[in-house]
C-alpha cells in the first residue's frame, strides 16, 4: 500500500506539511515560505528591533524541522517520521531553561551526546547565539562531528571507556569537568532531565488530531524520552494504549550485561533516570544487521529514507501491525538517512563487516527472561512492571562513580 500523508492539506491542494503557524495559508503555500512577520520583503526588520525579529527567524527555523510528518504504511500501520527528532527536547529544555532564568546570555551549554541530541543543541544554540562544548567518543562519525563544528560546537572526544559504564560513564565525567571550567554553564541532562520526555506531549497531540486513538506505540529506547513521553500524552485519552520498546544486545536497558553495540542510537550502557520501565508493555532486542536491512527495506517498500533505529522500529511496528490487524499501530522514526550512506546504508560496507542478511527474519525468538535472549532478534513481554532490581543496581552503580 502507498503511504499516505495523513496531514491536511492546504486549500488549493499543496500539502502544508502539517503545520502552518497561524493556521491560514492565503496564497496556498507552505507558510514557512511567507515573509517573516515583522520583517520587510527585502529581510529588514520594519521597526527595527532586530532582536525581536531574530527571535522569530529562530521558531520558525525550529519549527520547520522538529515535528514528525505523519505517514501512513499500512491499513493499520503509521510512521512519524523525524528529519532531528532530538531537536523537539534540545530546543524545548533551551526554552524553558531561559524562561526559568537558568541559561542567560553569555553561558555556555555543555551536553555529552554521540548523535542527535547534540545535533539539535547545536541547532538552536547557533541561532540563539550561546557557546556550545559537546563531549562525545570515538562512535562519532566524522560527517557529523564536521556538522556539529560547522554550527559553531565544540567538540570533545574520550578515548578511554570507564570500567564501569563505558564510554557514556567516561563521557559523563569529563562533561563534569568542562562545566566546572566553564562555570557559569548549563548542562541540558538528557538522561535525567524531565523536560526530555515532556517534550514530546506535542507529538501525542498531533497524533491525536490527525491520527486518533493508537493502540499501540513502537520506538527504540536510548535516554527515554522519546517512547516515555509519547506513550505518557497518548495514555492522556487512551489508558489502555499500549507501549512496546525497541532496545539492542550488550545493552542494559532492560536487564541485558553491557558490551560493544554496532547498532547505536539506542540502547545505553548507564541507566537513565527517564526510562520509565513501568511504561512499557514489550521489550524487543534488535541485531545491527536486521535493523539495517530492515533500513532498506522501508526504503525500498516505502520510499522513506530514515537512519537504522526506524528500520529497528520499522521491523518490530510491522510485526505488530500484521499480529493484530484490528489494532492501530505507530511507529517513531528518529532521523533521516543521509548521515549513514557511506556506512550502515551502503551493501558493500554491510558485506565487508558481516552485517549483510539475504532475508529478513519474519518473528521474533519469544523468551521470558532477558538471560534467554540469544541474539538477532528476540522479544519478551514486559506487561508495564516497575523498575527491576537490576536497573535500581545499574543505576546506582553509575551514578556513584
Amino acid at each position: 500500500m502507498n503511504e499516505r500523508a495523513v496531514n491536511e492539506p492546504a486549500t488549493n491542494g499543496r500539502a502544508t506539511n502539517g503545520r502552518a503557524t497561524d493556521g491560514k495559508a492565503t496564497d496556498g503555500k507552505a507558510m514557512n515560505e511567507r515573509t517573516t512577520t515583522g520583517q520587510a520583503a527585502n529581510g529588514r526588520a520594519v521597526n527595527g528591533q532586530a532582536a525581536s525579529c531574530r527571535t522569530q527567524a529562530v521558531g520558525d527555523a525550529v519549527a520547520a524541522t522538529e515535528m514528525p510528518r505523519l505517514v501512513r504504511l499500512d491499513h493499520n500501520l503509521y510512521a512519524a517520521c523525524f528529519t532531528v527528532m532530538k531537536l523537539l527536547p534540545a530546543r524545548y529544555i533551551l526554552d524553558t531553561a531561559i524562561r526559568r532564568g537558568e541559561l542567560r546570555p553569555g553561558m555556555t551549554v555543555v551536553e555529552t551526546s554521540s548523535g542527535t541530541f547534540g545535533l539539535g543543541l547545536a541547532m538552536v544554540t547557533a541561532l540563539r547565539g550561546y557557546p556550545l562544548v559537546l563531549v562525545s567518543d570515538p562512535v562519532l562519525d566524522a560527517p557529523l562531528k564536521a556538522r556539529l563544528e560547522n554550527l559553531g560546537a565544540r567538540v570533545e572526544i574520550v578515548t578511554e571507556p570507564a570500567a564501569v559504564g563505558g564510554h557514556q560513564r567516561a563521557r559523563l565525567d569529563r562533561l563534569d569537568t568542562i562545566r566546572k571550567e566553564c562555570e557559569p554553564a548549563f548542562v541540558p541532562s538528557q538522561y535525567d532531565n524531565p523536560l526530555n520526555p515532556a517534550a514530546y506531549a506535542s507529538v501525542a497531540e498531533l497524533v491525536r488530531r490527525r491520527i486518533g486513538p493508537v493502540d499501540t506505540l513502537v520506538g527504540c529506547v536510548g535516554s527515554g524520552g522519546s517512547m516515555c513521553g509519547t506513550a505518557q500524552g497518548l495514555r492522556r485519552h487512551r489508558p489502555r494504549t499500549r507501549a512496546v520498546a525497541v532496545d539492542t544486545h550488550h545493552s542494559v536497558l532492560f536487564g541485558l550485561p553491557d558490551g560493544p553495540r554496532t547498532l547505536r542510537g539506542l540502547g545505553n550502557s548507564l541507566m537513565p533516570a527517564n526510562v520509565e520501565h513501568d511504561t512499557f508493555d514489550d521489550v524487543h532486542w534488535l541485531g545491527a544487521a536486521e535493523a539495517f536491512g530492515a533500513t532498506d527495506r522501508l526504503h525500498r517498500e516505502h520510499a522513506l529514507f530514515m537512519g537504522p533505529t526506524s528500520g529497528a522500529a520499522f521491523l518490530v511496528a510491522r510485526w505488530e501491525a500484521r499480529r493484530h490487524p484490528d489494532r492501530t499501530v505507530l511507529a517513531l522514526f528518529a532521523d533521516e538517512g543521509h548521515r549513514y550512506q557511506s556506512t550502515s546504508g551502503d551493501p558493500n560496507w554491510r558485506r565487508a563487516h558481516g552485517l549483510h542478511l539475504p532475508a529478513l527474519p519474519t518473528e521474533p525468538h519469544t523468551v521470558s527472561d532477558p538471560g534467554q535472549v540469544r541474539g538477532h532478534w528476540d522479544h519478551m513481554v514486559w506487561d508495564r512492571r516497575p523498575t527491576p532490581e537490576f536497573a535500581r543496581f545499574a543505576d546506582e552503580r553509575t551514578r556513584a562513580r
